[in-house]
């Protein structure tokens, strides 16, 4: 194993957010003592510059993401960093110093390991913080876009939750792709998600939501579904019968059914699941061709360097909170040195 000496062994112990419990952000606390990890067989030891806030640290702290940890744990799973340990058994390694974007456990913390495979270097340029999104939010988007929801140019798209971190990616990649963007938002959000280039943005909490999105469409191509039980009906009823497709990947107001009678007999469209880590795990050559593209889009300044909006990390559980809520905007990030 490899170590930065100099950024590290001064480093024994780390502050970390801890969730204690499965009753929410609330008992999410704040703690000096946790032993810094080490980085075992295929892993990078990473200095946390930037830690993303997703939906999915909420749902872990209710206990309803889908194999999620059991408290107490660290909290957080995406971060990027800098390379300060390197374990054995990685082909080619990034050389230590080299700054990273992924994904793995207790990233709401100073120091955290990765997975090798599942790290990307930051572009050239950018900071830890712009890089945050790149293998979660906006690898979802484009999933749920093109291998999943097949967009063609010209297609109509609805994008629900378009203010969020994935939403914002969806409205902006969907119109690089040709296809007209309904979005859906709070009220206080619509000049955010206008201001990506979404032709209609409707008020998500609106009585006539799937009525209006006919009026406006006639039938919408492709639906990109992360609210659940608040809109889950919408987007089977406004999507065009047997050519239609709702990818869903999230559930943020809870979850909601549809049966095969649904299917049958009311809403003949097409159901995609899709959680980002099982398809890097399941099509590991599908994943790394969603990278590559996003590399491209990079280059092609289709995808600008993220600018969330960075908290310390005692804010954690307030942001969470507000998360929960439905009261930000964009993505957030936590510095764990502030």
């Amino acid at each position: 194993m490899e170590i930065n000496e100099q950024q590290h062994s001064a480093e024994q112990t780390v502050r970390a957010l801890v969730q204690r419990s499965h009753q929410g952000p609330e008992d999410l606390t704040l703690t000096t003592d946790r032993r810094c990890p080490t980085p075992g067989p295929g892993e990078y030891l990473i200095r946390v510059g930037a830690a993303g806030v997703n939906f999915a640290d909420v749902m872990q702290t209710r206990g309803t993401y889908g194999a999620g940890p059991q408290a107490p744990y660290v909290a957080g799973f995406e971060a990027a960093g800098e390379i300060v340990g390197i374990g054995s058994d990685i082909e080619s390694p990034l050389e230590l110093g080299t700054h990273v974007i992924g994904a793995g456990p207790g990233a709401f913390a100073q120091y955290m390991t990765m997975l090798a495979p599942d790290v990307l270097p930051v572009p050239s340029g950018w900071s830890d913080a712009a890089a945050l999104g790149l293998v979660l939010n906006w690898a979802t988007a484009l999933a749920a876009l093109r291998p999943l929801g097949e967009i063609k140019t010209g297609e109509v798209v609805l994008v629900h939750a378009a203010a969020g971190g994935v939403g914002q990616a969806a409205v902006r990649l969907a119109r690089h792709y040709g296809a007209r963007v309904i979005a859906t938002a709070s009220p206080a959000k619509h000049d955010t998600v206008k201001g990506l280039g979404a032709d209609d943005v409707l008020d998500s909490a609106r009585p006539d939501l799937a009525d209006e999105i006919t009026r406006l469409t006639g039938g919408v191509d492709l639906v990109l579904e992360s609210v659940g039980q608040a809109t889950f009906e919408v987007s089977l009823s406004v999507t065009k019968p047997f050519t239609g497709r709702v990818v869903v990947f999230g559930a943020a107001s809870g979850d909601a059914t549809v049966t095969t009678h649904d299917l049958v007999f009311t809403h003949q469209v097409q159901v995609k699941g899709l959680h980002i880590g099982a398809l890097a795990a399941a099509a590991p050559s599908l994943f790394q061709s969603l990278l590559i593209e996003i590399e491209a889009l990079i280059a092609h300044g289709v995808y600008p360097p993220g600018t969330p909006q960075v908290h310390p990390l005692a804010e954690g559980p307030a942001v969470l909170q507000q998360l929960e809520a439905g009261q930000t905007c964009g993505k957030h990030a936590l510095d764990p040195w502030r």
